[in-house]
């Protein structure tokens, strides 16, 4: 399946247009849209959804802000305002839409996943403007926002936990954390009886581990030798440890959508519905390259 490429004039000291490629009409009809709420009773659309997910997509990718969307260059019919866009994205949103699409897509597509072994890291994202679930990080000195992320073995992201303010550590609330993280993976149709889960030395507490054990699932926690001597009982594999790799990898991926790479968005719902955005991108695009090299 071809890749849509949008040719975009945006003004630079050369005035040289830019191409970004997002993803292809076909994949988004098939895909994202059949899963989102579409209008009103009686209400019907001036304008093309699919155009309007690829401007959400181009937001995502390139990070400009959203008067600055090239909507005359994306809309092939009647043209929408940025304002128009950002409605539609905030409604979903808000109603959580954008996880429901991620939940449905992992649960058709889950053949396609590494379950051999999960990852799980927590990531705070610096906040430039404020807002929901936000706090000044002293390690970081600066003020973000925490989350805490779980990936397959080829680091397909998995779940994502509710964001919190970075004044919390990793272990903040940590067993209804695990709770509703094991929770999401189960709701796509996923077994997380049995897993063995990587995770690093910020997360080596009695605590993670009994919250990982309710849940059947067996930690593989590195050593924080602030706790000082290792129970017996506590076991680590360095070996499957070294795969805990593919996670940072993911971060990668995720840095390379620049809405995501720091948070400007004010509201808790907006800045999940970006991470969950980012998630089907990065599974639906590795799912295409797959089914190219057949």
């Amino acid at each position: 399946m071809r890749g849509v490429y949008y040719l975009c004039t945006v003004k630079t000291k050369i005035n040289t247009p830019l191409m970004y490629e997002v993803l292809d009409k076909d994949t988004i009809k098939f895909e994202i849209l059949p899963h989102l709420s579409v209008a009103k009773r009686g209400y019907v659309t001036k304008s093309d959804l699919l155009e309007v997910i690829q401007c959400i997509l181009y937001k995502l990718k390139t990070g400009c802000q959203w008067h600055m969307l090239p909507v005359s260059a994306i809309f092939t019919g009647r043209v929408l305002s940025y304002k128009s866009v950002y409605a539609h994205f905030r409604k979903w949103s808000r109603n959580g839409e954008w996880k429901k699409v991620w939940g449905m897509i992992l649960s058709r597509h889950r053949s396609f996943l590494d379950m051999s072994s999960v990852d799980l890291d927590g990531s705070h994202t610096t906040t430039l403007r404020g807002g929901e679930c936000c706090g000044y990080q002293g390690r970081k000195k600066r003020t973000t926002t925490n989350a805490i992320y779980v990936t397959d073995r080829q680091g397909i992201p998995l779940a994502m936990s509710t964001p919190v303010s970075g004044s919390h550590n990793d272990l903040h609330n940590i067993s209804q954390v695990l709770q509703d993280l094991f929770a999401g993976i189960k709701d796509s149709g996923l077994s997380v009886s049995g897993l063995f889960l990587n995770a690093d030395a910020g997360f080596d507490s009695a605590l993670f581990r009994r919250g990982c054990h309710q849940q059947e699932v067996f930690p593989n926690v590195a050593f924080n030798k602030r706790r000082g001597m290792r129970r017996d009982d506590e076991l680590f594999d360095e070996l499957l440890y070294k795969e805990r790799y593919s996670i940072e990898r993911t971060n990668a991926w995720m840095d390379s959508y620049r809405s995501v790479l720091n948070r400007f968005d004010t509201t808790q719902t907006s800045w999940e519905g970006w991470n969950y955005i980012a998630f089907i991108l990065i599974f639906l695009k590795k799912i295409r390259k797959r089914e190219k090299s057949r």
